[in-house]
């Protein structure tokens, strides 16, 4: 294999009904939500920044849940389709047969709103992942930068680095509160940067923070996920003040601001 290869695994899409076993409040703006149930078996994430497609009620109060057709999901006629939104597996413990997934609590949209109000014995409905992207192990370092929604990414990044790897991670929370205790087997620090309340769309504290960041020896790989324009505009400062290979940057916006943002 050459060096600093990834590699892209395609899973097939699986729809499934899932029981609310356990919530958890890591922080101010954090809910821990732990899934479960028998239609779990033979669930598959792997790679650290996976999306699963969650399905929340409508508003009548149903989960629908759709098919995979030709042109994409197709959902139940005469039913109004779920509200979705892509979240991120941040364990999968498959022994025990559940599911973590991490919410942050803001907004009125339909996942901020169901996350603060879950409970043991309530469902919800996800798909996929559809495939992982999987980065090379062989860097000298890893960068992970990220608001607090990619946060549970990082965490999962982090703990599943090799030993020998090296990395640093840029976080930017809402408040102090918002720190979390990250584990690793690997080499890292982290920076928390503190918005202090302050708008995550304009915010440059990411921005600030790796302009300011010096670059070790060997080669970097650049893993970025916040607000869709400051991901994109993170990336293209890489490409271009940097000098940074694009093979060697993956930058996604994890939302976008809006007034529908969720």
């Amino acid at each position: 294999m050459a060096k600093h290869e990834p590699r892209m695994v395609r899973h097939t899409v699986v729809f499934r009904l899932l029981d609310v076993l356990r919530v958890i409040d890591l922080t101010p703006h954090m809910r821990r939500i732990v899934l479960g149930g028998p239609e779990l078996t033979g669930f598959l994430s792997a790679a650290p920044d996976d999306h699963v497609k969650l399905f929340f009620p409508n508003s009548q109060g149903q989960l629908a849940r759709p098919t995979m057709g030709p042109q994409g999901l197709v959902f139940p006629d005469g039913v109004e389709p779920s509200p979705m939104r892509d979240y991120t597996p941040r364990i999968h413990d498959e022994a025990n047969g559940e599911l973590t997934i991490d919410f942050v609590l803001h907004g009125d949209g339909p996942a901020a709103t169901w996350a603060a109000r879950a409970a043991p014995g309530q469902q919800i409905a996800a798909g996929g992942p559809r495939g992982s992207y999987i980065v090379a192990d062989d860097y000298d370092h890893y960068l992970l930068i990220g608001d607090e929604t990619a946060l549970p990414a990082i965490g999962r990044w982090l703990e599943e680095l090799p030993a020998n790897a090296r990395a640093t991670a840029l976080i930017e929370i809402p408040e102090a509160a918002d720190r979390q205790a990250l584990q690793s087997h690997a080499h890292f620090d982290v920076q928390w940067l503190d918005r202090r309340h302050g708008d995550a769309a304009t915010s440059q504290l990411l921005e600030q923070a790796l302009a300011q960041w010096q670059v070790p020896e060997g080669d970097t790989f650049y893993w970025i996920a916040t607000e869709s324009r400051r991901a994109r505009a993170m990336r293209q400062w890489l490409n271009d003040e940097r000098g940074i290979e694009k093979e060697h940057v993956k930058a996604t916006g994890y939302w976008k601001a809006g007034p529908e943002d969720d």
